[in-house]
């Protein structure tokens, strides 16, 4: 009998599971799972009530884990209970990061820049085995460049600080409904607040067109290419390829930025599994 197989890849807003079984395979979803934010006990409730009532017919024997914060050996620990504390019949439980997780998708065995521009945003030079070079994501306080959590956080400085024209103030008051308050309350003192941030993201693919929204995208994204690919001696050699969401809805702004900076611009994938179940098939 041939071994079922679960790979995850996990940001902080959505993880996508995926069980190989022979040639079959089977899609679940279920929320995010960000190690700083949750613990081994949270976790695990997270996959026992989203994850295990759909695979009753499965029985795992390997376990690929891809996601975020995994780069930090503590968060692999705290995952990787969780994961055996659920699966106990699992003989194999990798625990890696979702770094690796779009290296391995965007490139297989080859060799290149590797970005994610999610939620949170990420970067690495990887050689076609291994990650010999990788920017230091500092999270949403601190960094994450051109992620969905920065984009998402200008979108709402521009209405707190009435920087929107008339227009675009009343259409983020028409969506979302909220004030100054509600805002600052779900960003200071409600958890995954870069969950909420990466949210209002929205609002710039419904609005491309707009001066305003076109600089919001083009400044935030080139923030990214400034401080971390820039950084990479090999994105002026080799191929850079983006994975997530924000690098699939703002696809042009991306190609305009990589001709700008005279990179050579490879694949643009929404997510990982695609070129992970390839990987591990």
């Amino acid at each position: 009998m041939s071994s079922v197989k679960l790979i995850a890849d996990s940001g902080a807003t959505k993880a996508e599971w995926c069980i190989l079984k022979n040639k079959r395979r089977k899609t679940i979803f279920t929320q995010g799972i960000s190690p700083y934010f949750l613990n081994s006990q949270q976790i695990a409730e997270v996959l026992k009530k989203e994850l295990l009532p759909q695979l009753k017919n499965y029985a795992i024997d390997e376990i690929f884990y891809y996601g975020t914060g995994c780069i930090n050996p503590n968060n692999v620990k705290i995952v990787k209970k969780a994961l055996q504390e659920v699966f106990t019949g699992a003989t194999t439980v990798e625990v890696t990061h979702d770094v690796m997780a779009a290296a391995k998708a965007l490139y297989g065995n080859g060799k290149g820049v590797a970005c994610i521009l999610g939620t949170g945003s990420s970067s690495c030079y990887y050689n076609g085995k291994k990650i010999t070079d990788n920017r230091p994501g500092l999270g949403y306080v601190l960094g994450d460049e051109g992620s969905g959590a920065y984009l998402g956080k200008k979108v709402v400085q521009y209405f707190l600080y009435q920087t929107f024209d008339g227009e675009l103030m009343d259409a983020f008051r028409q969506k979302f409904n909220i004030d100054k308050n509600g805002i600052l309350e779900n960003v200071y003192k409600k958890p995954l607040a870069n969950r909420y941030l990466a949210s209002f993201a929205s609002f710039l693919s419904e609005h491309r067109g707009h001066y305003m929204i076109e600089n919001i995208l083009e400044d935030g994204i080139n923030d990214f290419f400034f401080h971390h690919i820039c950084k990479f001696k090999e994105a002026w050699t080799l191929p850079v390829s983006f994975v997530g969401g924000i690098s699939h809805y703002f696809k042009d702004v991306i190609l305009e930025l990589c001709h700008a900076y005279e990179f050579t611009p490879g694949k643009i994938l929404k997510n990982p599994m695609e070129g992970l179940v390839e990987y591990h098939q």
